[in-house]
């Protein structure tokens, strides 16, 4: 039985008060949700000695969520990743979205999702945030009704199950923005750590970061992670791809059939034997590198995040998929539910 518990998380800058939600499997991993973009504050994993430590990057209030701007832990919407020129298009229209990285919308514009208060509710082992974003939020079109559950399990298992309807054609791409370390939140760079990708292709940028419409293979090439390799190894490749992100900010094509509950990668730190996998039914998994962090970011404990200190791995649909033929769509239309689930499963290694 996961044990439940709520508290007071701090007050926004208008006053109104975020809750904290505590989930703990008894003798094992414990989470900590906000109900401030649905996010995930804290995750608690055993090493291979039994040591709990907290493995994702955040702060110890909402007001450092709500003053911040690197998305930690947070659901991102409506559009998670880039798309071209903030231009959307829906049959005959096109949408001019909110440009809020140079010309490109990110991770839904100046206000996402992770920027709002959710409606919050505790369910069977977990808890459900649910709001409506509205017609014209960051310029989409269709009124979005969203709920986002986190549920733990005693095998030490977080699932993330995302669903929405709409009443207009609208497109939508959810995802979580946790930063991974797991050594510790505050241990250093992730360059130790091993990942391996079940992916034999990615998507290329170009150097706005907006894919090219292209699908590469990884052989040869500094993105190859289909065995487990040290992160710090070939981060700083002088291959093109590898020099437009600063490192590592590309969408791997996870092997399998979307739609479909399949491993998608794993994440192993030598140093606590933790082991990290993640499991999507998403046709894609961001893996960004920490790139953007450089110690100004302030987390909880007063931690300093340096440069590479984290580490994403957002299951989701390809970047720019509406202005890229190509891709898996992205198109919600009214009498269709958009459904995925991810999991982030943590074992060890000895």
């Amino acid at each position: 039985m996961i044990e439940i518990t709520k508290k007071p998380f701090g007050n926004l800058a208008d006053g109104r008060e975020a809750s904290l939600y505590l989930l703990k499997v008894p003798d094992g991993m414990s989470v900590a949700l906000t109900d401030f973009g649905a996010t995930l504050v804290q995750l608690h994993v055993p090493d291979r000695r039994g040591v709990l430590s907290d493995v994702t990057l955040g702060y110890d209030d909402v007001r450092g969520y709500e003053e911040g701007r690197s998305h930690f832990g947070c659901t991102t919407g409506r559009y998670g990743n880039r798309i071209c020129d903030g231009r959307l298009p829906v049959g005959d229209e096109v949408y001019q979205l909110e440009r809020n990285d140079g010309q490109q919308h990110l991770h839904g514009g100046v206000t996402g999702f992770g920027q709002f208060l959710w409606e919050a509710e505790v369910v069977t082992d977990g808890v459900r945030f649910s709001r409506v974003s509205p017609h014209g939020e960051e310029g989409y079109p269709g009124s979005l009704t969203v709920h986002v559950t986190f549920t733990l399990t005693p095998a030490n298992e977080l699932s993330i199950r995302y669903d929405a309807v709409t009443d207009a054609p609208t497109h939508v791409n959810l995802t979580n923005h946790a930063y991974f370390n797991l050594a510790g939140h505050n241990a250093g760079t992730i360059l130790n750590h091993k990942l391996c990708l079940a992916a034999k292709a990615f998507i290329p940028v170009d150097d706005t970061l907006i894919p090219t419409g292209e699908i590469a293979d990884v052989e040869g090439t500094a993105l190859d992670f289909r065995h487990p390799t040290r992160i710090g190894d070939r981060i700083e490749s002088t291959e093109p791809q590898m020099l437009l992100g600063r490192g590592y900010d590309h969408c791997f094509v996870v092997d399998g059939r979307p739609g479909t509950l399949r491993l998608a990668g794993s994440l192993v730190d030598p140093s606590s034997g933790r082991l990290m996998e993640v499991l999507t039914t998403e046709p894609g998994m961001q893996f960004y590198s920490g790139n953007f962090l450089d110690g100004t970011q302030i987390g909880k404990g007063g931690a300093k995040h340096p440069f590479r200190g984290g580490l994403c791995l957002e299951t989701q649909h390809f970047p720019d998929s509406p202005n890229q033929l190509a891709f898996p769509s992205t198109l919600l239309v009214p009498g269709d539910r958009y459904e995925t689930e991810t999991i982030y499963r943590f074992t060890v290694v000895p």
